[in-house]
């Protein structure tokens, strides 16, 4: 836009009194600044409108095998709070693995309270039949009266031994013959301790029984030590392999009756070599198992993860993890987000 000023009217005398001369100065200078910032305006619209937008670089690209490389200067790992850390070697026996659930203590207790029942029956008919045998030998009892009690004395003696044999039949002699058998069952309906089943199939037969396992829950992912308690007294049907029993006391994670879990049994071998991967490192995309691996100083490669076992710490992995291989146990999970919005731009 352009505006001009007639020279006839600045350079006129008889259109503006001299009087006014400040006037007309002042009104110059007005349009020639309004001028000016018009033309400065419309230059600067004309030099946006011609420069190119720049557009950021990407911080995701692909390696030569097509591996996922996000890339992070050293301020913005610091925003995003990223921690790395060394992976450490380790060396593991073999394992057998079998399955299993947490057992209801609600039939033991109803059958701790059927045999409490009938032994203190028992105790007192034994006790009225000594009682009749003294009076009878003073010629103070009937033999009528002897003979009814030797009868209800063998007859709860009977019923105690049966709701004994039924116990030891359901649960096992280890458990039926414990001497803190009330205090045991009111820690497992308290859920103070679990009482855990484990299944083995045919083909991973144990010469010996174990004397602990790890249990694994299919929750928390994490492993809790177990002792044995007795060979299980009757076999899974379906699993048809040896069955055992195992003790969980204290029990920290809460297991209630039902939870399925797996249970994990060292046995002799050559140890396996492997890592230790942190559990907090690990991020789950397309249903795999994925850690951060850094490759140097701001760039990090994704990297599958095969979870072989579960450790108390993490996870033990033989393949593509190497031994002091530094992978992100802090904002891994940012990074996953940093890397899809990256695919996504």
């Amino acid at each position: 836009m352009k505006f001009s000023i007639p020279v006839a009217l600045m350079r006129s005398k008889s259109i503006i009194p001299s009087s006014s001369g400040w006037l007309v100065s002042a009104l110059i200078a007005v349009l020639a600044v309004f001028v000016l910032s018009s033309g400065c305006s419309e230059k600067d619209k004309e030099k946006t409108a011609s420069a190119p937008e720049k557009k950021e670089e990407s911080r995701v690209s692909r390696g030569t095998n097509g591996e996922v490389i996000v890339k992070l200067d050293t301020e913005t790992q610091k925003l995003m709070g990223l921690q790395t850390a060394a992976l450490s070697p380790i060396q593991l026996y073999p394992e057998v693995k079998g399955y299993g659930r947490v057992l209801d203590p609600a039939p033991l207790a109803s059958q701790v309270a059927d045999l409490a029942a009938a032994s203190a029956a028992s105790a007192a008919s034994q006790a009225e039949l000594e009682r009749l045998k003294t009076l009878a030998s003073q010629n103070n009892a009937s033999a009528r009266a002897l003979q009814a009690g030797e009868a209800a004395a063998a007859r709860d003696r009977v019923q105690a031994e049966a709701a004994r044999l039924k116990l030891a039949g359901s649960w096992g002699s280890a458990i039926a013959g414990r001497q803190d058998l009330p205090e045991f069952v009111r820690s497992l309906s308290l859920l103070e301790s679990a009482l855990v089943q484990i299944n083995f199939s045919p083909d991973n037969f144990l010469k010996q029984p174990p004397t602990s396992v790890r249990i694994v829950t299919l929750t928390e992912g994490n492993t809790i030590e177990a002792q044995f308690v007795s060979a299980a007294p009757a076999a899974d049907p379906q699993v048809q392999g040896q069955s055992f029993l195992f003790l969980i006391s204290p029990n920290p994670s809460r297991l209630v009756p039902n939870a399925s879990v797996t249970g994990l049994v060292d046995i002799p071998g050559e140890k396996q070599s492997g890592v230790t991967v942190p559990r907090n490192s690990i991020v789950r995309f397309n249903g795999v198992a994925w850690v951060y691996v850094q490759t140097g100083d701001d760039t990090f490669q994704r990297t599958e993860a095969k979870l072989d076992r579960p450790l108390k710490d993490g996870w033990f992995v033989q393949e593509r993890l190497k031994p002091e291989a530094k992978v992100v146990v802090t904002g891994a999970q940012q990074l996953l987000s940093e890397e899809l919005k990256g695919e996504a731009e």
